[in-house]
């Protein structure tokens, strides 16, 4: 058991990395263990702490509560180094441990799979896993690439296309269910980022961030189950109406409220882009796609089918400089015509980003085949990537579809090549245990010939 300070902090996420750095500052102290989700101008704020799904009110002045908040964070986790404030079983939130060294031989643990990641392709593979009593552990990352343990989801409002929801469900809300599963069928979960792989021989080596200069632990597997993020592209209120009116996945958000009947936009000039404005049509009454140079980078059909629709106008040679609205939901977007420097505001109740996704690969870039935008290839049809014992499931994979559901059936492929392979060397090894023990002089080069 290890006991811990909990808590629900709502801050502006400028502030959030300050109480965070603040609190790693003091870390052998107490280890804060934080989840993020954006804020949501339409709706109460929700602050969500892995076991709590509550909503607030937020302050009016963020930037006093979030100092507020850092100096209170500061002395509760003063305080938690001599009395204890919260403590959860072994199978809530733990770290993993530290074993001491002996006679220069490591005693870190060696576990049969270790998966990276915690969206739905990291939790489907470790229900998988821990029902085949294969002991996975999951590290599912403190803020790992500024995003929230639970992955993507953890940002969304609404889910309305997962399979067993039929009234919908938040995002934040169906990673928790996604996590409890997990746990309730043995896996172990560390809320701690991977910062180091070594993957140049089995058993692999790993490291937790900040224990880079220590012994490595090691894994007989590894499932890299990281995702991918959206590009962004930062524009002044953005981070105002993200998810109040911008989005990065038309499939996912477009058939929401509102946007129904309403003027749309896509950014983006490749096929991405060409796909989602095609598909906005449905709910949008017209969708404007902005495109940047004087051209669309589509595919030809794909460009000939945007160019065609009677529901979709092509704004080439734009910009867009500002994202507007009433505090609640965005209402406009202020763009700009790059050749004449015309600037005027666009009616727009959405905007969607069509730009790109960058997978988190980082960690066994060099190691491992990837793609030429950063994807890990694997085998069609399989999880199987170019290192033996690598496997790869959801987003870090997958460019083209990017869906909660796809991931976590790709987190199923991974948990049963993992769980093959496993066997089939457990296997391996007893034969050759077995063929020792019927010819022994096999199994002494030295005596062989004899």
């Amino acid at each position: 058991m290890t006991n811990f300070l909990s808590l629900t902090i709502i801050t502006s996420r400028e502030s959030i990395f300050d109480v965070i750095q603040a609190c790693m500052n003091i870390r052998t102290s107490v280890r804060p263990i934080f989840s993020y989700a954006n804020r949501i101008p339409s709706r109460p704020s929700l602050a969500f702490s892995r076991t709590l799904f509550t909503s607030h009110r937020p302050p009016k002045n963020w930037k006093a509560a979030g100092a507020s908040i850092a100096t209170s964070t500061l002395a509760f986790a003063a305080l938690a180094n001599t009395h204890q404030i919260h403590s959860q079983a072994a199978t809530e939130d733990k770290m993993a441990p530290v074993a001491a060294s002996t006679n220069g031989q490591s005693t870190k643990p060696r576990h049969k799979v270790v998966i990276i990641g915690s969206g739905p392709a990291g939790h489907t593979a470790a229900i998988y896993l821990a029902r085949a009593e294969l002991k996975p552990v999951l590290f599912e990352g403190m803020l790992a690439n500024g995003i929230a343990a639970g992955g993507q989801l953890t940002t969304t409002t609404d889910v309305e296309n997962f399979p067993g929801f039929p009234d919908g469900i938040r995002g934040p809300e169906i990673m928790d269910k996604f996590r409890a599963q997990s746990v309730k069928h043995g896996t172990e979960i560390f809320t701690e980022t991977i910062s180091k792989v070594d993957l140049s021989s089995r058993p692999f080596k790993f490291w937790r961030e900040f224990s880079e200069d220590s012994e490595p632990e090691l894994a007989d597997t590894i499932i890299m189950a990281t995702g991918a993020s959206a590009r962004r592209m930062n524009l002044p209120g953005e981070e105002k109406y993200w998810q109040s009116g911008i989005s990065a996945c038309a499939v996912c958000d477009g058939a929401v409220p509102i946007f129904r009947n309403k003027p749309l936009v896509v950014i983006g000039g490749g096929d991405s882009a060409a796909e989602e404005a095609t598909y906005l049509t449905k709910y949008g009454s017209h969708v404007y796609v902005l495109v940047r140079r004087d051209e669309l980078r589509a595919s030809k059909i794909m460009a000939k089918r945007l160019l065609n629709h009677p529901k979709v106008t092509i704004l080439f040679n734009h910009v867009a400089l500002e994202a507007k609205g009433d505090g609640e939901l965005l209402k406009q977007l202020r763009i700009k015509d790059i050749k004449s420097g015309e600037e005027r505001d666009l009616d727009a109740n959405g905007l969607f980003y069509a730009i790109g996704h960058v997978p988190a690969t980082d960690l066994v870039k060099g190691q491992v085949d990837c793609d030429s935008d950063g994807y890990i290839t694997t085998v069609p049809g399989t999880a199987q990537t170019s290192v033996k014992g690598l496997f790869a499931a959801g987003d870090v994979q997958d460019k083209k579809y990017r869906q909660a559901v796809t991931s976590a059936g790709s987190g199923c492929i991974a948990a049963l090549e993992a769980e093959r392979l496993l066997a089939e060397e457990e296997e391996y090894e007893n034969i050759n245990e077995k063929d020792a023990q019927t010819h022994p002089n096999n199994a002494d080069p030295s005596k062989a010939g004899l």
